[in-house]
């Protein structure tokens, strides 16, 4: 494989804040115990209470100077561009530079979908319409708007984003025609409920689809949200976090805790880390799997503590 990775392997955590109070604690203490950033999740209607991204990291990057902040994943359908680059560009510039902006087309909740008029059969081609338009926005020039989605006279957003050319935006998605826009049009890949197996193979379509549009790709981010549990067993850790992932997601999890989870102790972790990043993974967002806040907080502490070493 020749897509130019980081060399550098990360450590992330995705957060859930309920309040800014919440926000502003997850931050320090994830910046505490050596995290290297700070990921939010989007839905407008969801199984669970959750609070909008973008809001959530601006008040993140107010208590840290230091993590990286990123969304896994904004669902960028559901918004309209220059409403979305006039947000993205504002916490950019907020938060220093420290920003990567990934996206996705989600549709497991149709409902969503629906409260914004957006058809959801329309979600794939809409991300593809959006991308090269927020690449013009992202970076204050002059752009006009596509004319089946998104039909607006030329516009110029100031200021630009703090990043120069914008942040990085990496694309959520494992299907055939999700990975073939990521070759063409991103500047990485955030993977969701694949293992390892399938994260390689991921990345040589990535890689055919950059080559067939002729790419010349300078770095290439591989990100991936994998659901963590860390207990002093394999049997306890699993029956935790099947348990709460069921209730998270409106069905039985138990097939896909198995297999896509990292859970057990610290070293069966960290050996299921290390498969990811045999695959290509560089940045890891981990999902602690935990029900109250106390729980959460005991989480953090020992993956950073007993599984980040092994590492």
């Amino acid at each position: 494989m020749s897509l130019p990775l980081d060399d550098v392997t990360r450590v992330g955590l995705m957060s859930g804040a309920r309040d800014h109070h919440e926000a502003r604690d997850v931050a320090i203490r994830a910046e505490a115990l050596g995290y290297d950033s700070l990921w939010t999740g989007d839905h407008i209607a969801f199984t669970l209470s959750i609070l909008d991204p973008l809001l959530q990291l601006a008040q993140m990057a107010a208590a840290s100077e230091k993590l990286l902040l990123g969304t896994s994943v904004f669902l960028l359908p559901l918004r309209h561009p220059v409403l979305a680059a006039k947000q993205i560009t504002s916490l950019d510039q907020l938060c220093g530079g420290r920003f990567i902006f990934g996206v996705g087309v989600g549709g497991e909740f149709a409902s969503e979908y629906e409260a914004c008029n957006v058809p959801i059969g329309e979600r794939g081609a809409r991300l593809e319409a959006a991308l090269p338009l927020m690449r013009g926005l992202l970076t204050g020039k002059p752009t006009k708007g596509d004319e089946r989605f998104y039909p607006f006279p030329e516009v110029e957003l100031k200021p630009a984003s703090h990043q120069a050319g914008g942040p990085p935006i990496w694309c959520g998605g494992r299907a055939p025609a999700a990975l073939d826009r990521m070759g063409r049009l991103a500047d990485g890949w955030l993977s969701y409920v694949v293992t390892p197996a399938q994260y390689a193979e991921g990345l040589q379509k990535i890689e055919a689809a950059a080559d067939a549009s002729a790419r010349q790709i300078e770095r290439f981010g591989t990100g991936h949200l994998l659901f963590a549990r860390v207990a002093d067993d394999y049997e306890s850790a699993f029956e935790s976090a099947n348990a709460h992932l069921s209730r998270r997601y409106a069905m039985d999890f138990s097939r896909a805790t198995k297999r896509y989870a990292a859970i057990g102790t610290a070293a069966d972790v960290a050996a299921r880390i290390d498969e990811y990043r045999q695959a290509g993974v560089r940045h890891f967002i981990i999902d602690t799997i935990a029900d109250a806040s106390s729980e959460r907080q005991e989480q953090l502490e020992r993956f950073a503590k007993e599984v980040r070493p092994l590492l």
